[in-house]
């Protein structure tokens, strides 16, 4: 495992032409949200699955964002078949989640819970780990508060997460307040991402988060 996972990062890092923006996203109304949500008897959803559904709605909002690179043509999705960076004893695997703008917050939570079980498990089947465009990588729960991911080829992005943070934020009328703050930072391959395009998309990723009954409809 150790050796396919330098193969391929060290391949991508010295390959793609990786570029690197960064967001803070205000988590107060969405974790107000999930605790209504959680609230319900039976149900259980994460910081992440509103996050992996954010990713997959502004891959809608902006649809030239959903491609990867080949040698022949740049490929374009209409589905949004995102992976997920799991942490597995000796190395990482990242199960691919399919259609996940079809999927309901609950679906997506426990679509994600069974990859992720089975990743440690040893359960995973090969096409599992196969195709998607884009990547989620999540270390908020370890309390890292900001970081930057090497893209997982051929995709052409990955979202590093950290943790949500109380931090002190500049109001819209000039007052000094406290806030909940997720850094983010999306690593993007310049040969499908333009800088602008990358931009629109975290955009788009940012008022989905901050905007979370976005996320459900």
């Amino acid at each position: 495992m150790r050796r396919a996972i330098a193969r391929r990062l060290a391949e991508s890092k010295s390959t793609v032409p990786h570029f690197y923006l960064v967001a803070d996203c205000r988590m107060d109304a969405l974790l107000a949200l999930r605790a209504q949500i959680n609230a319900i008897e039976g149900t259980r959803v994460s910081v992440n699955d509103f996050v992996v559904k954010a990713v997959a709605g502004a891959l809608r909002d902006v649809p030239e964002a959903n491609a990867i690179w080949t040698d022949e043509a740049t490929r374009r999705f209409e589905s949004v078949d995102i992976s997920v960076a799991v942490s597995v004893p000796g190395g990482l695997l990242t199960p691919v989640v399919r259609g996940v703008e079809r999927l309901a917050l609950g679906e997506l939570g426990a679509a994600i819970r069974d990859l992720a079980e089975r990743a440690r498990d040893g359960g995973l089947k090969q096409h599992e780990l196969e195709g998607g465009s884009f990547s989620v990588s999540n270390l908020g729960m370890y309390g890292t508060s900001a970081f930057s991911a090497i893209l997982n080829p051929p995709q052409s992005g990955i979202l590093a997460v950290g943790a949500a943070e109380k931090r002190p934020v500049v109001e819209a009328d000039g007052s000094l307040g406290v806030a909940t703050v997720m850094t983010v930072t999306l690593s993007a391959d310049h040969r499908v991402l333009d800088g602008a395009l990358a931009a629109e998309w975290l955009a788009a990723f940012t008022r989905r988060i901050e905007q979370p009954m976005s996320i459900l409809v």
